[in-house]
């Protein structure tokens, strides 16, 4: 066993394109580059950014999205550049991306992921679910996530996913993933790695359920829109369920009061996204007739970030690096309730890089306000990838 590292990370806060991307680069460059990820902000001029990012990282494997925030060595701020690079002396990675995700099929997703896994398998014949993973960027607007997930997970089998929906600052009309040199709306870029150290896969939440159910009897799947809970309209019904009153409704209540669903004896956070004039309830994920939500509040953010990094560290040691997704909708509760130092200072310590998400994806689950990600420890075994 060796400590011997294989992962540099970088954050740059200036404002000039080229600049923050120089600056990226002279953080994360090490010989032979694998594979590079990197989280900027929507603000940046895109088109320099990736002009720079291809002079810079010639014949590299480059993968990246705008973002609603970004976490790394500076800190989980705004307009900035983070990432991360990984030497081919560690990890092996194959990377593709898909167009027009909005109009995908089941049959081209699950093309796309197998022959991506193909491709890893080509090049490191012990892939598996114990030395390989993937990770995932997905247009944060395009209403999709659902089933991109459920489609290219189910494809990879075994080799779990995890992921991030690409943000745009909260402006909300366009989020980009950066491909094959390019940045592109309407995609979605898969990365698969195989790794000779150990990693950890984690998704957290600081919510807990309560007892009473609610169904969804009146629903517009394609819009995520829930019309009718337990027979009455949305609005009431989740009102009076987390002890409230309907014109009280806002943000910040949806924020401490979300949903969830319970899948295997594991809890997913839907997030409401707004209530409707008409007394329908708008989702940031997808819901569906007949679906069994809870409703939950919150419990200690901070604990529950700290109880995450001990769980990590016990499963695989201290961590090089974690790779995170963490949804805005967390992000601007630590900003309201005075939190975001605290965890910026967590995140630090822990050589947290990532980004603030539209929304996060699981194995093959899409869900909101949760850190979803993955650890990666630093005692290697010395064999062949």
């Amino acid at each position: 066993m060796s400590t011997q590292q294989s992962i540099r990370i970088g954050q740059s806060t200036a404002n000039d394109p080229q600049t923050a991307v120089k600056e990226f680069y002279a953080a994360v460059h090490q010989p032979n580059m694998e594979l590079v990820l990197f989280f900027c902000s929507s603000q940046y001029d895109l088109d320099a950014i990736a002009k720079e990012i291809n002079e810079l990282f010639p014949n590299i494997k480059v993968i990246g999205c705008t973002t609603a925030g970004e976490i790394g060595p500076c800190g989980y701020i705004e307009h900035s550049l983070s990432g991360v690079s990984f030497s081919s002396d560690g990890f092996t990675a194959v990377a593709g991306h898909l167009n027009d995700i909005k109009n995908i099929n089941y049959d081209k997703g699950q093309a796309f992921a197998n022959n991506l896994l193909q491709h890893l398998e080509a090049r490191a014949p012990s892939t598996n679910s114990e030395n390989s993973f993937a990770f995932l960027l997905v247009d944060g607007l395009s209403l999709r996530e659902e089933q991109i997930t459920h489609m290219l997970q189910d494809a990879l089998g075994e080799i779990a996913l995890v992921g991030g929906s690409a943000g745009d600052d909260l402006h909300f009309k366009q989020t980009w993933i950066f491909a094959d040199g390019v940045f592109h709306t309407d995609s979605v870029a898969l990365v698969l790695v195989n790794t000779i150290y150990p990693f950890k896969l984690f998704k957290s939440q600081h919510f807990v359920c309560g007892n009473e159910k609610l169904v969804v009897t009146q629903a517009d799947p394609e819009r995520r829109i829930v019309n009718e809970i337990n027979g009455y309209p949305a609005v009431e019904e989740y009102a009076r369920i987390v002890n409230t009153q309907v014109d009280k409704l806002d943000p910040k209540q949806f924020s401490a009061t979300p949903l969830v669903i319970r899948i295997n004896g594991v809890d997913y956070v839907r997030s409401i996204q707004k209530a409707n004039p008409d007394g329908s309830l708008k989702f940031y994920c997808a819901i569906d007739n007949g679906l069994v939500f809870m409703a939950a509040h919150g419990i200690d953010l901070i604990k529950n970030i700290e109880q995450t990094f001990e769980d990590i560290k016990s499963s695989i040691g201290t961590p090089q690096l974690v790779l995170a997704c963490d949804c805005i909708l967390r992000n601007l509760e630590m900003q309201r309730e005075g939190l975001k130092q605290d965890v910026e200072k967590i995140f630090q310590n822990h050589h947290v890089v990532g980004f603030s998400t539209y929304g996060e994806q699981f194995k093959g689950i899409h869900i909101n306000q949760t850190i979803t990600g993955l650890a990666i420890g630093e005692l290697r075994t010395d064999s062949d990838a």
